[in-house]
């Protein structure tokens, strides 16, 4: 569905969104305006974009953690909570 409405721009530069256009935008959201010789276009930028190589070259970069346990310390911990449930020893 297409719906066209007008903005005006004032004399003191302002951009004048019509109400029914305002009410949809939401605060704080980011929109990238495309220019051509014949249009200007808002569109809302996505947050949901993630760069999975700076991701995992971050992840790379924490410290690992001293606490964890290692996979044969997770091993004993589910066996040792298998026998408590299933009374098996």
């Amino acid at each position: 569905m297409t719906t066209k409405l007008i903005a005006k721009v004032t004399s003191e530069g302002k951009l004048e969104i019509p109400p029914e256009i305002l009410q949809q935008l939401q605060p704080e959201s980011e929109y990238e305006i495309t220019v051509t010789e014949r249009s200007i276009i808002l569109e809302k930028k996505s947050n949901s974009t993630v760069d999975l190589d700076k991701f995992l070259e971050e992840l790379d970069q924490l410290e690992q953690d001293p606490e964890q346990p290692t996979l044969e310390e997770i091993s004993e911990i589910v066996k040792e909570v298998r026998q408590e449930l299933w009374g098996k020893k």
